[in-house]
């Protein structure tokens, strides 16, 4: 291995880490004037349950950016985002560790 290839190894990966972060970040949950006037239902809240860490992490900055869609259609949207959310913490499997 040569000596400079850990800097750009290096590099790749952070323009990439930042470059996902953006493209999420334009999924966050949020107002939609544009889409219509419908609410969020379950595969709304599957989406917004898995990108929820980049979203918060986004709204800590951001005044627009919300990790929950507050225009949702009830038991269905909440029951997508926490599977959503099961997905990123390994869900009752890990529990059982």
């Amino acid at each position: 291995m040569t000596m400079g290839a850990r800097p750009t190894r290096t590099l790749v990966v952070v323009v990439t880490f930042f470059a996902a972060a953006i493209l999420l970040a334009g999924c966050a949950a949020g107002p939609n004037p544009s889409a219509g006037g419908g609410e969020a239902g379950f595969w709304f809240g599957l989406w917004h349950g898995l990108i929820a860490p980049v979203a918060f992490v986004i709204s800590l900055v951001r005044d627009g950016v919300g990790i929950y869609e507050v225009q949702n259609s009830g038991a269905w949207y909440d029951f997508g985002f926490v599977v959503g959310l099961g997905f990123l913490v390994g869900g009752g499997s890990s529990a059982g560790r």
